[in-house]
């Protein structure tokens, strides 16, 4: 009613002065001919043409458009306010009852009541939803996505790191489970867009009325940095591209439900721990008692992967629970195992290896294979756990890395409890395929102290199941009864996308067959387990170790932001039975192979533990790498003599040796030498007297 009455103060002006004008101009036209009278021309202007009557008539059906124009549009006006005002109504309402209805189940945030508060003041008020899109009712929906905009669409700070730290997040622990956030961090965002806002969880993200979905519904179609798998070899390449490109984008697809993490821990502290919850927060102490978490980084670190073609400083995001099935090397592409397609400039191929199984066992029939861990991930080191609190006996087939360590860690754990812990091997010694007869047969000893039963020269012919019981074999008669098996019987790489990339596999050593460059094609690097790369020092190799998946992890990234550069580094692995006895090792060393060894008496500060409260870390090899040795300073205490066959080998350096050359080093005992290591195998001279170069390693110091 205001907008017609509006209307009708402007158009009577109008139409008055019309009038005036159509009465004088009757007068003029009737005032020279006198014999027409003067209402002559009243009746012409309303009836006939004549006398400017057209016109008038003209000026009428103009007001009269315009005052029913002016009628239907303050209907229209009326009613739509009508309608906009009650559906309002419904929207408030349906608001309140979702809330009443969601209330119990929120999960707990940091701030919540604040993000709540502000959200239900900016329901009431019209402008805030009705301004956008005024033609149009608002219904419930639109909430949510309110809710859900600003971490769409909201960029990441600039960068506050060093270079060498490719992301700013603040180094805390992350959870040890996915904690479903959802208008809390979006909400704040929203409220605060100057600052920095929390970084989004890449497990889950939920909003207000929506059910928890997985963070991976807008899977990007495209990323400039594409890793495929989510170990410590595609870490490692992330963070070198974002240190060497700042702001490179970054995506790692992985088909473990975890963060990327390193799996050392897994088979040695871990174990050690006295915290009944560690399956839970995946904590462990080191040898030198300082705690730390298995994942590399905390969830903050990375951003979500629907926010990475948006991130504008750009960031690593890591799609959890999703495998390359297929790769297509000509159109820069793969298809995940939901048939998503995803474009790449360029691509790393880090899909490590999986565990081996004895065909014996895989024959064997469910019965068998239910109670057979095959030992690589969380979720493996989770049910072992728990196997071991409920069963009698347990057999660890393998006596190398893997197997001396896990039966070394639960067999101090038989001590606290009825457990018995077996480990059966083909060889004569525990890592007689890496330690001489000598060493071997001294670690064999070290671990029956710890409570293993060994049983050497075992070759399983067969395995059933009888009265809830595992039986093995063995091929020279003996039975074994035991509840549950441990196959640590090596690893196989995954090349399951060898055949449609076109990619060449090794024939003698597995893996993805790579230049020194750790280059499959132009765009294509493979690092890690998955690698045989040319050594530029030792020929063709493929290396099962952490430390080579850092090393290699980390130049594969450098070379795809376009360093070009080789393979030099000489990896090395470690490995500890116990917190007492370790070792570094470094090159090819068989026990094959002619070695030298040079020992000397250990003291309190030859073990891991200490090593570890030397360097800081946990995992050795942080620190190793990092290191360069340049002209290393022997020691003026003289040596004694070759003491390769007494009982006692506290500490010491073994050479192995191919044509006279040092082609592999193991220091027992020894820790933080390894860059001396490197050079020597690096020089590859021949030594007339190794006794001399063991003196570098300064093992005769007290």
């Amino acid at each position: 009613m205001l907008k017609c009455r509006n209307v009708w103060k402007k158009l009577a002006p109008l139409a008055r002065a019309s009038s005036t004008v159509c009465r004088q101009n009757v007068r003029r036209a009737g005032l020279p001919n006198g014999r027409i009278p003067a209402r002559v021309p009243v009746a012409h202007m309303s009836t006939g043409p004549t006398g400017g009557g057209g016109e008038n008539h003209l000026y009428v059906l103009l007001v009269g458009a315009a005052c029913l124009g002016g009628g239907i549009y303050a209907y229209q006006t009326i009613k739509g306010d009508q309608q906009r005002y009650q559906d309002r109504i419904n929207e408030i309402s349906s608001r309140s009852q979702k809330a009443a209805t969601e209330e119990p189940t929120t999960p707990i945030q940091s701030e919540p009541p604040a993000v709540k508060a502000s959200k239900t003041e900016a329901v009431p008020e019209p402008e805030t939803q009705a301004a956008p899109s005024p033609e149009e009712p608002s219904p419930p929906v639109p909430d949510v996505e309110l809710a859900a905009a600003p971490s769409e669409t909201a960029e990441p700070p600039p960068e506050q790191s060093p270079p060498s730290e490719p992301s700013p997040a603040e180094l805390t622990e992350p959870p040890p489970a996915p904690v479903v956030e959802s208008e809390p961090t979006a909400a704040a965002a929203a409220e605060s867009p100057s600052a920095e806002p929390p970084e989004p969880q890449p497990e889950v993200v939920a909003v207000s009325g929506v059910d928890s979905t997985p963070a991976s519904l807008k899977v990007p179609s495209h990323t400039p940095y594409l890793l495929i798998g989510g170990g410590t070899a595609s870490f490692a390449a992330a963070r070198s591209i974002r240190a060497r490109d700042p702001g490179a984008k970054v995506l790692i697809v992985t088909d473990e439900p975890d963060l990327p993490y390193m799996r050392p821990p897994l088979s040695k502290e871990l174990w050690f721990s006295d915290d009944p919850s560690v399956t839970e927060t995946l904590r462990f102490k080191q040898w030198n008692g300082k705690e730390r978490s298995i994942y590399f980084q905390p969830a903050s670190f990375y951003i979500n992967p629907e926010e990475l073609d948006s991130a504008e400083n750009g960031g690593v995001a890591v799609l959890t629970g999703k495998k390359v099935v297929q790769m297509d090397v000509r159109g820069n592409k793969v298809k995940l195992d939901d048939e998503t397609e995803i474009s790449y400039d360029k691509c790393l191929i880090a899909t490590g290896g999986v565990p081996r199984n004895l065909q014996v066992i895989e024959r064997a029939g469910e019965e068998v294979t239910q109670k057979t861990t095959l030992f690589r991930k969380i979720d493996d080191f989770k049910s072992l756990d728990k196997v071991t609190r409920n069963i009698k006996s347990i057999t660890i087939i393998g006596g190398g890395f893997l197997g001396s360590e896990l039966a070394c860690a639960l067999g101090r754990r038989s001590h606290e409890s009825d457990l018995e812990v077996i480990q059966m091997y083909p060889e004569k010694g525990n890592m007689g395929k890496v330690l001489p007869e000598y060493l071997s047969n001294w670690t064999t000893e070290k671990v029956k102290r710890e409570g293993v039963k060994v049983i050497t020269e075992a070759l399983v012919k067969s395995v059933t199941c009888k009265d809830d019981k595992l039986e093995i074999q063995l091929k020279d008669g003996r039975l074994v009864k035991t509840d549950h098996i441990v196959a640590a019987v090596g690893l196989e790489p995954n090349v399951d996308l060898a055949k449609s990339a076109g990619l060449e596999v090794d024939s003698d050593f597995g893996g993805y067959r790579v230049n020194a460059e750790l280059q499959a094609r132009s765009n294509i690097w493979v690092a890690g387990d998955a690698a045989c790369f040319y050594d530029i020092r030792l020929g063709r190799r493929r290396v099962e170790h952490h430390d080579h998946a850092v090393v290699s992890g980390r130049l594969a990234g450098e070379n795809m932001t376009g360093a070009n550069k080789p393979y030099w580094h000489q990896s090395m692995f470690w490995s500890d039975l116990g917190p007492d006895v370790g070792y570094e090792a470094i090159g090819i060393v068989d026990s094959s192979l002619p070695t030298v060894g040079v020992f000397a008496k250990a003291t309190a500060k030859d073990t891991p533990k200490a090593a570890t409260e030397q360097s800081g870390t946990g995992i050795r090899s942080e620190s190793e790498t990092e290191d360069t040795a340049t002209s290393p300073v022997a020691s003026s205490t003289p040596a004694p003599a070759m003491e390769q066959h007494k009982d006692d080998y506290g500490k010491g350096v073994i050479f192995y040796l191919r044509d006279k050359v040092v082609v592999g080093i193991i220091l027992w005992n020894v820790f933080n030498r390894m860059p001396i290591a490197r050079k020597i195998i690096k020089d590859g001279e021949e030594h007339a007297d190794l006794n001399e170069v063991a003196k570098l390693f300064n093992i005769h110091e007290d």
